[in-house]
């Protein structure tokens, strides 16, 4: 993998790059959909590559671990074969999944012991085991296996969990540089900075992870609870140290206005399953606000979803169309939503990119968090 840093907003840390990758290039700053067990919920392969757009999704080592199992994903060449995507993917190493089951899980140094939410059955997670599981995986791009504490936290057990985050790192950057990948492509590695909301801890992970020279970092541990102010303090205290040629990924976020205020602090990666949850439930993300689509003022409201976009989700179907399949609890209603908000998120981006080769981007940001975070 390699990171090309194309060009800088000169008001702001926005960043515009291209990656590099073995399934294809990945321009920066990007959003990535989400596609926790092998598939982004209600969108097909197709939809994403041609209407979406998405140029990589991400896969979660604990989800396609349980199922389908490594056995049939080796067997089939890798996720990549066995989904039928082409082009980049990313896999989250778990960690954040087994430390939710927090009433089946036990920490140690070894790793962590849980029962899977399926069946119940007993496994362990460590760090050379779950670069082993990616490795079957074969993303393109895999990270470190971490603990991603709570909020609040404890100032002592942050502190504790992240020595040992930083312990597991070396052990996953061992086992990761001693094996190589299965199917005959390169796969890249990416740290994982924790630290809570704690000034010290987050600049003592940031350093640390900048000090082992891996292709790009991620920032964990935020977008959990605590207030936006906070994420964005964090996010900006450690972009600030870590290097400014390596892509910055920014794990779980979030609002389209998050995305925006990050991208403006210097991160490059973004994902969140908040567009598909969402739209599942009637929310739509529109260039213009957040729509309700279930509330009665789109009964009546012929216009497409989006003008402003160019796919057939956001521009074919009318407001009330959309209402409508809702009301019934038609299927393509949450399909037609989550091709929409991926498409949105992805148009955002792009947007954003665009200001920033241009040098406006300080400029235009502010209206634009505006514009898309209001209620319509």
């Amino acid at each position: 993998m390699t990171f090309d840093l194309l060009a800088q907003d000169p008001s702001t840390k926005a960043r515009a790059g291209l990656i590099q990758t073995a399934h294809g290039t990945i321009e920066t700053p990007i959003f990535m959909p989400v596609g926790t067990a092998g598939s982004v919920k209600a969108v097909s392969q197709q939809t994403l590559k041609e209407e979406v757009q998405a140029q990589i999704i991400l896969g979660n080592t604990y989800h396609l671990y349980l199922r389908p199992g490594l056995d049939v994903l080796r067997a089939a060449g890798g996720l990549h074969q066995f989904n039928g995507w082409d082009r980049p993917i990313l896999t989250d190493s778990g960690g954040y999944q087994v430390f939710s089951l927090s009433n089946t899980r036990k920490i140690k140094e070894e790793g962590v012991t849980f029962r899977s939410h399926i069946d119940g059955s007993k496994h362990l997670f460590s760090p050379e085991g779950v670069m082993d599981i990616q490795r079957v995986i074969g993303a393109d791009i895999i990270m470190a296996f971490d603990e991603c504490t709570p909020w609040p936290c404890e100032y002592d057990y942050a502190r504790r969990s992240l020595d040992m985050t930083h312990r597991w790192l070396k052990r996953c950057i061992h086992r990761f540089d001693s094996t190589e990948g299965l199917y005959g492509y390169e796969q890249t590695l990416f740290p994982i900075v924790q630290g809570s909301t704690f000034k010290d801890l987050r600049r003592q992970s940031a350093e640390f992870i900048a000090e082992q020279g891996r292709p790009g970092n991620a920032i964990g541990g935020l977008s959990v609870g605590e207030p936006a102010e906070q994420m964005y303090e964090m996010t900006e205290l450690v972009c600030d140290i870590l290097p400014e040629d390596k892509p910055r990924y920014l794990m779980g976020v979030g609002t389209p206005g998050n995305i925006l205020e990050n991208i403006a602090l210097g991160v490059d990666m973004f994902d969140c399953v908040m567009p598909t949850r969402n739209a599942r439930n009637g929310m739509l993300f529109t260039s213009q606000g957040i729509i309700n689509i279930t509330n009665k003022k789109w009964e009546t409201d012929f216009s497409p979803i989006d003008a402003e976009l160019s796919g057939p989700a956001s521009t074919f179907y009318s407001k009330s169309y959309v209402r409508h399949l809702f009301q019934s609890k038609e299927l393509l209603g949450p399909q037609i939503a989550s091709a929409h908000n991926l498409a949105f998120y992805l148009w955002l981006v792009k947007e954003a990119r665009k200001q920033i080769v241009a040098g406006t981007f300080g400029a235009w940001k502010p209206g634009m968090v505006e514009q898309v975070m209001r209620r319509l």
